[in-house]
């Protein structure tokens, strides 16, 4: 798309005498609604102003770019007014201001204008070119000045890695707080003083849109000193050790030989806090990349289910079980209250970890698909059964994360070849018709599966009737830790509910041995990341205690993070503590005559310590399987 796509001929004044700065931001208003650009004009008038508070948009030599981004905004435009005498507009260098352009930026959807709008701020850190604007005579003489002047620039810019080839490097940072000018004119005029320097340099543009050209770890760590031009915060933590120099948008576009000249006494920076490395990806390997998607979704994931489980805890802390065993947890007003927040926030889960696995394989194109994934994942919907039937739970989401990212990254290649024309409806309109579409198809083939395999699995543990109780108990308490609220666990607890109805000692052995199973994960895990601390980052190791909560609150799914960063070891180890709690229990002829409530049902549960005894084993055993199997982590 080019520039001039964006502006109406009807949107440019020239030769216009302007009173002051809201005369100026008045009259270009005026050319936006004119057009048909605004809404709203009042409230696209409140986001320039609020633009301005932080800082007048003036940004010297004469040039001046107030821009807001606003609900009020119909389409993304530029107007335009050429003012010879100049107007006071607060510039930063005291100098009156003759060439002004006002960017109206919609808020949400697309962003593909932000890249092209970029390129204007960047053709206006010539002087010459602005000058030969504000002399236009005619409209069209304009808007022939600019895209004479974008061509040239296209022409010249190719794959531009670096400025300058000296040996010095350095790279740089710029952002402002709507992403929209002030960015984009910071990193040129960054880049046009490295070269004429002859120092290798790199900025990575921090916009509205996204990070653009962003710095990978091999470039950090080769560089000899940052450049961070930022006027909102941004994540420090990546320049830890680096030389760094801290300054302003304006001051890179005013002055850039001056931050360059600090870069050489600049001090060292040290972050205070958690580190972030930056991956770079040029050297990754697919397993490396595919555990690093994993991992979005999962950090993304673990607050929800650190949140919900506690609010769930606290639900069956506050109920009382004899008003109704069967509805513990919300028998009275106030546990009820807990518990619905909670299983709100648990509700969340699965969505959340499929669409930050999906956001981090194609951006953010595959979130909203990521999200529908892991809805459909987890309420078990199918052609046949569009309301859910078998939900395939953290797996299901697993493939729902991956599926819609990679389906999202491929569908952006094809749509490469549209015309340009549809490059603005692409993102709100192709990319998550085609994409939700696609996931939806692909998870009511798969939940299908999942419910044929509840059905089979149901029939198998009917099948064993009760005569070999230990080998019955180790089968339901590694169900109960295999999938954490998917088939084979859902199948292993409708079993022991559905035995518990039966109202004998066999059926009451039967519900101890499958709660047994589903507390042993979250506690094993616990136990795991205090005593194994190098097999789990850190984010992992200050959620790990959490999970003696869970655990003794037979809140399975605390477990789930652990399992879904790592399931090929993660989940054999529970399985193993937790069928061996499974058999124990069913060895001490444990009882439990409620479905639920871990450790505040305890009070009905026929030979408590040494349940007790087969909890505390099952745990041991999957925590030391896990310090085993489990890799060290680089922090």
């Amino acid at each position: 798309m080019k520039i001039s796509e964006f502006i109406d001929p009807k949107g440019i004044k020239l030769q216009v005498a302007l009173e002051d700065q809201n005369d100026a931001i008045d009259q270009l208003i005026a050319l936006h609604d004119s057009v048909g650009n605004l809404k709203d004009v009042a409230q696209f008038k409140e986001a320039i102003l609020a633009r301005e508070a932080k800082g007048s948009t003036a940004i010297g030599n004469g040039i001046a770019v107030p821009h807001g981004k606003s609900a009020a905004v119909a389409k993304a435009a530029v107007t335009a007014i050429t003012c010879p005498a100049g107007v006071d507009y607060k510039a930063l260098d005291g100098k009156p201001s003759n060439l002004l352009f006002m960017i109206a930026a919609p808020e949400g959807g697309a962003d593909t204008h932000l890249e092209v709008l970029s390129k204007l701020m960047t053709m206006l850190m010539d002087a010459a070119f602005c000058k030969t604007l504000v002399e236009a005579k005619t409209v069209d003489e304009f808007l022939g000045l600019i895209d004479k002047k974008e061509a040239e620039k296209d022409a010249a810019s190719g794959v531009k890695a670096t400025s300058g080839s000296g040996s010095k490097k350095i790279v740089a940072v710029t952002a402002c707080p709507t992403g929209i000018a002030h960015t984009f004119m910071a990193a040129e005029s960054l880049e046009q003083k490295a070269k004429e320097l002859g120092i290798g340099f790199r900025v990575e543009k921090d916009g509205s849109g996204g990070a653009k050209d962003p710095l990978t770890a091999a470039e950090i760590a080769e560089a000899d000193a940052v450049i961070v031009a930022c006027d909102k915060n941004i994540d420090m933590s990546v320049f830890d050790g680096k030389k760094v120099v801290l300054a302003s948008t304006k001051e890179a576009i005013h002055t850039p030989e001056k931050l360059f000249e600090k870069a050489e006494t600049a001090s060292v920076y040290h972050h205070t806090g958690a580190v972030t490395k930056r991956a770079d990806d040029s050297n990754e390997t697919l397993g490396r990349q595919l555990y690093k998607h994993l991992m979005n979704g999962v950090s993304h994931m673990l607050p929800f289910v650190i949140g919900g489980g506690i609010l769930i805890a606290i639900a069956f802390l506050l109920d009382d079980y004899s008003i109704d065993p069967s509805n513990f947890g919300s028998n009275t007003p106030v546990a009820a209250w807990f518990k619905t927040i909670g299983g709100g926030a648990f509700g969340f889960m699965l969505p959340i970890l499929a669409g930050f696995i999906a956001q981090s394989i194609a951006d953010r194109p595959g979130l909203a698909v990521g999200f529908v994934g892991g809805l459909l994942a987890s309420t078990g919907a199918t052609f046949a059964n569009p309301g859910g039937a078998i939900p395939s739970a953290f797996l299901g989401a697993l493939v729902a994360g991956f599926a819609a990212g990679y389906f999202m990254k491929w569908l952006e290649k094809v749509c490469d070849v549209l015309p340009q024309s549809l490059e603005g409806i692409k993102p709100v309109l192709i990319y998550p018709l085609c994409g939700i579409t696609v996931i939806g198809i692909i998870m009511c083939a798969i939940n299908p599966i999942v419910g044929a395999l509840n059905a089979w699995i149901s029939g198998v543990l009917t099948g064993m009737g009760t005569t070999s109780l230990i080998p019955l108990g180790i089968i339901l308490g590694a169900m109960m830790a295999t999938d954490m609220g998917g088939p084979l666990n859902k199948a292993a607890y409708v079993f022991g509910t559905a035995a518990l109805a039966e109202q004998n000692e066999v059926g009451w052995m039967i519900m101890a041995a499958v709660m047994v199973g589903g507390m042993v994960p979250p506690i094993a895990i616990a136990l795991a990341t205090l005593i194994f601390p190098k097999k789990f980052t850190v984010a992992e190791r200050k959620a790990g205690p959490v999970n003696f909560i869970m655990g003794f609150c037979f809140i399975t799914e605390g477990a789930i993070p652990y399992a879904a960063a790592d399931p090929l070891h993660v989940i054999p180890s529970l399985m193993v503590g937790s069928g061996v709690a499974g058999a124990l229990s069913m060895a001490f002829k444990c009882t439990l005559m409620a479905p639920h409530g871990g450790i505040f049902v305890f009070p009905v549960v026929g030979h408590a310590v040494l349940y007790l005894v087969a909890l505390a084993i099952g745990s041991a055993v999957s925590c030391v399987l896990l310090g085993v199997l489990k890799k060290t982590v680089e922090d």
